[in-house]
């Protein structure tokens, strides 16, 4: 049990779910690091959703907690995206770290309408299961190293508890030294 939220296996309550995260789920991969029905999730109050109400609200420590950020990239017309999963303690690096890995000469956090419309899930929600298969997962070390972290569900009303390994094993993701910096 982590904090007051009430958790069960994620596949079994896939409408708890934002739409791309429930299709990634069904197709867990088979060489995950953990089987996709130790993914849980917990429904909260939707007006809850963003980190430090929801950490106070459902007694979760901000360092159990982990956000997904997404982050445009841009060197002459080409518009490069990403995710960054970085725990609630901590600030991705966007001008540094990630700029320079999407090899972009400028790097910020994408629109909100851009990504919602390109993740298909809610704001507030984002997550890094279900995103688009081209777009890197930079996931920081310190997110790896935790026994397990509460991330967004792709909807507001939920949250899910996954193992930090398993966040570093995701398609597509990249473990980063130093993605992150102390907030």
């Amino acid at each position: 049990m982590i904090g007051t939220l009430k958790l069960e296996p994620a596949i079994s309550r896939l409408d708890l779910l934002g739409a791309p995260v429930a299709a990634a789920l069904e197709v867990w991969p088979a060489e995950a690091p953990i089987d996709g029905d130790q993914i849980l999730v917990a429904p909260i109050d939707a007006g809850l959703a963003d980190t430090a109400a929801f950490c106070d609200a459902y007694g979760v420590s901000l360092a159990e907690s982990a956000n997904c950020v997404i982050v445009a990239g841009r060197r002459g017309e080409v518009t490069r995206y990403a995710a960054c999963v970085v725990l609630a303690t901590t600030r991705a690096d966007v001008n540094g770290v990630v700029r320079k890995l999407l090899d972009a000469r400028k790097a910020s956090f994408a629109p909100m309408d851009d990504a919602v419309q390109l993740t298909g899930m809610e704001y507030g929600g984002i997550t890094p299961i279900g995103l688009p298969k081209s777009w890197p997962v930079l996931v920081d070390s310190r997110v790896v190293a935790m026994p397990h972290v509460i991330i967004g569900s792709g909807v507001r009303h939920s949250k899910i508890a996954i193992a930090g390994p398993a966040l570093g094993a995701l398609p597509g993701a990249e473990v980063i030294e130093g993605l992150a910096r102390e907030a």
